[in-house]
């Protein structure tokens, strides 16, 4: 069994930034790729961006593209997802997760608890 621990959230103002981190806890480990969703009050949870762990490569939602950047460091077994620009409807619990290198949250094997982000306008 695999925890992984989230932490950066918090209240920003519309334009700021945050930069979320997730790791596991108590252990290392090298999955297939990590990936950051997000869930706002009343919607479902969305894909929001992944990485895979060896190569790097990454894919991002288009409602975050050229705003959000995820990226891992290998060496301290965290991912890390840098929010600049950031929006009021990106106000949402935002979790990491690890599995493989899908869009779809229903294939990811292992959930941090969350991580509020709130973005006033």
């Amino acid at each position: 069994q695999v925890q992984l621990v989230e932490s950066g959230g918090g209240l920003v103002q519309a334009g700021g930034s945050l930069r979320l981190s997730c790791a596991p806890s108590g252990r290392t480990f090298s999955p297939p790729a990590m990936g950051w969703f997000r869930q706002a009050p009343g919607k479902e949870r969305e894909f929001v961006a992944v990485i895979r762990w060896n190569a790097g490569s990454t894919h991002y939602a288009d409602s975050v593209k050229g705003r959000f950047t995820i990226s891992r460091d290998t060496t301290k077994n965290t991912v890390y997802l840098q929010m600049n620009s950031l929006k009021p409807e990106d106000t949402a619990v935002y979790y990491c997760a690890s599995g493989p290198p899908t869009t779809r949250p229903s294939e990811y094997d292992y959930w941090g608890q969350g991580t509020q982000v709130t973005v006033s306008s």
